[in-house]
C-alpha cells in the first residue's frame, strides 16, 4: 500500500483520482484545496487529513516523514498554471509525482522540471488517458500495420457547452488556462502525434475565447479540427436531443468509436504509474510544443479548413 497526497480535491477532476487511488487499494493521507466543498472524500478516504492552507498541508507532509511515514505519490489536480509549481513541491517531499493535463503551460518548463526529475531521483507521470482507451490503441496498432503511403484524413470535432462561469473562473484566463486549445484540446493533440507522428505543420484559422479551429500536418496524417465550449456550434440533432456535448473523429471518413470507454481509464493509469509504466515529461513533449505554438503563431487563411469554418 502506496501513501498519496492529492492537491485540487475540490476540483472537477479530482473525484476520478480519488477512486483511482482507492481502486488500486492505495491510502490518501492528506488532501489540499483552498476550497472546502470536499464531502466527495467521505466516499473513499474519510479518515485523510485535509487543509484549506498550503503552509499548512506542506508542514503536515513534513510531521508525517519526520514521524515515519513516508509520502509516495502527490497527485496534482490544481489549475493549469499551478501544475508545474505543485510537481516542483511534490519532489521536493521525496515523492513522485502524478499530474493531469497539461503537464505545464510552456515547453521550457519540461527542460527545467527535467533537471529536478534527475535531481531528486523521482518520477514526473502525465495522465494521458487517452492513449490507454481501447479504440484509440486499435486505431495506432491499424496505422502501423497498414503503413500507408499516403496520409490518412483525419477530422476532428469536439464541442463541450460551458455556462458563463467558465469565463470567471481560472479557466476562462489564459494565462491560467492556457487557452481553450490548451484546456480541452491537449488531450486529442497528444493522442493524434502519438498516432501520426511529428507535426509538420501548425495552422490555426480561428482563435477566440470560447472556439479554436485549425489545420495540423503530421508524418501520416493531415487533421483538420475544431475546438469549442459555446454551445451554439452544437450540431442541430445533437441540441434536439437535448444534449450538450458532441465529440467526432473520422478517419478518411470511417468515425471511430470512443463515445464509452472512458470510466475507469484514470485507473487504468494508475496501475500502469504503479508498475513504473507511468507516462513521463517526454511523451509529455510534442503535445505542450504543440499546443504552446497554436497559442502564439497569427492566424492564418492558408492549409486546409475544417467544415464548421467553412
Amino acid at each position: 500500500m502506496k501513501n498519496f497526497a492529492l492537491i485540487g480535491a475540490a476540483g472537477y477532476i479530482a473525484p476520478r483520482h480519488l477512486k483511482a487511488i482507492k481502486d488500486t487499494d492505495n491510502k490518501l493521507i492528506a488532501a489540499l484545496d483552498k476550497f472546502d466543498s470536499v464531502g466527495i472524500m467521505d466516499s473513499y478516504f474519510p479518515d485523510a487529513n485535509f487543509f484549506v492552507e498550503f503552509e499548512r498541508f506542506d508542514r503536515h507532509i513534513e510531521k508525517l516523514k519526520r514521524a515515519g511515514t513516508h509520502l509516495d505519490y502527490v497527485s496534482i489536480c490544481t489549475p493549469n498554471y499551478l501544475h508545474d509549481s505543485h510537481i516542483r513541491m511534490a519532489l521536493r517531499r521525496g515523492a513522485d509525482a502524478i499530474c493531469e493535463k497539461p503537464l505545464v503551460l510552456n515547453p521550457w518548463n519540461i527542460d527545467a522540471l527535467a533537471d529536478i526529475e534527475k535531481e531528486s531521483g523521482k518520477k514526473i507521470n502525465s495522465i494521458l488517458q487517452l492513449r490507454l482507451h481501447p479504440s484509440i490503441n486499435a486505431l495506432k496498432n491499424k496505422v502501423a500495420l497498414e503503413n500507408k503511403k499516403e496520409k490518412y484524413d483525419v477530422d476532428l470535432t469536439y464541442i463541450t457547452s460551458r455556462g458563463n462561469w467558465y469565463d470567471i473562473s481560472w479557466k476562462g484566463d489564459e494565462s491560467k488556462s492556457g487557452g481553450i486549445a490548451t484546456n480541452i484540446g491537449v488531450h486529442f493533440y497528444d493522442m493524434l502525434s502519438w498516432i501520426f507522428g511529428d507535426v509538420q505543420e501548425n495552422i490555426v484559422h480561428l482563435r477566440e475565447k470560447d472556439t479554436a479551429s485549425g489545420y495540423l500536418e503530421f508524418e501520416k496524417a493531415r487533421v483538420r479540427w475544431f475546438l469549442s465550449i459555446n454551445e451554439k456550434n452544437l450540431p442541430k440533432e445533437v441540441k434536439e436531443k437535448g444534449q450538450r456535448t458532441y465529440r467526432s473523429i473520422t478517419v478518411d471518413d470511417n468515425e471511430l468509436e470512443f463515445s464509452s470507454g472512458f470510466t475507469d481509464l484514470h485507473t487504468k493509469s494508475y496501475q500502469e504509474i504503479l508498475k513504473g509504466n507511468g507516462f513521463g515529461l517526454e511523451d509529455s513533449r510534442n503535445s505542450i510544443n504543440l499546443v504552446h505554438t497554436i497559442r502564439n503563431i497569427s492566424i492564418s487563411n492558408k492549409g486546409e479548413k475544417h467544415i464548421y469554418i467553412k
